[in-house]
């Protein structure tokens, strides 16, 4: 039989924060649009910094670190991460068109795109928005947006955690980028 050792963390070349803020990011930017809960907002982070993602948008309501909970879940991704907190979804949206960054809100919706069916192009910078734990995304920004892509679900329940949710949607956006 196969030896399947675990790796120590000394064995998993982890970049230095230097070296994760030089390094090639994916052109993918994470927007949270009223995010409640603490845990969720750190746990965004820690995956935004396992897939080198540009840069995390805190909107409304949502905290922004330096808080206990937060660091609870993020490990130390709020200092790799660049983030910014902006009062308005809905402002930062436009801002971001203006800039030529494609909108996509993870949310159900009618027309929306199945995640395993969105290609995204190349050369192109993505901002996706995932939205509060009960209301999801608000619906002015969902129009607003240049698209929406939802999750195929197959169960009895119609929604994931959103910390799940991101690490979805991220996961599959880095390997149709990459």
């Amino acid at each position: 039989m196969e030896m399947k050792r675990k790796l120590r963390n000394s064995e998993l070349d982890r970049k230095t924060i230097t070296e994760f803020k030089n390094a090639k990011k994916t052109p993918l930017i994470v927007i949270l649009d009223n995010i409640r809960s603490l845990n969720n907002i750190g746990s965004v982070f820690r995956t935004a910094d396992a897939f080198l993602i540009k840069k995390i948008y805190l909107c409304g309501i949502t905290a922004t670190p330096p808080h206990k909970d937060i660091q609870k879940t993020a490990l130390g991704a709020t200092d790799t991460v660049d983030w910014e907190h902006t009062d308005s979804t809905l402002e930062l949206v436009s801002k971001l068109q203006e800039e030529n960054i494609k909108i996509i809100s993870i949310e159900q919706a009618e027309n929306a795109t199945m995640l395993n069916d969105f290609n995204p192009t190349s050369n192109q910078t993505y901002a996706i928005i995932f939205g509060n734990e009960v209301k999801g995304v608000q619906q002015e920004v969902v129009s607003a947006s240049d698209s929406v892509i939802e999750i195929p679900q197959h169960g009895s329940k119609h929604s994931l955690n959103i910390s799940v949710s991101a690490g979805v949607v991220i996961w599959d956006l880095f390997n149709k980028l990459s």
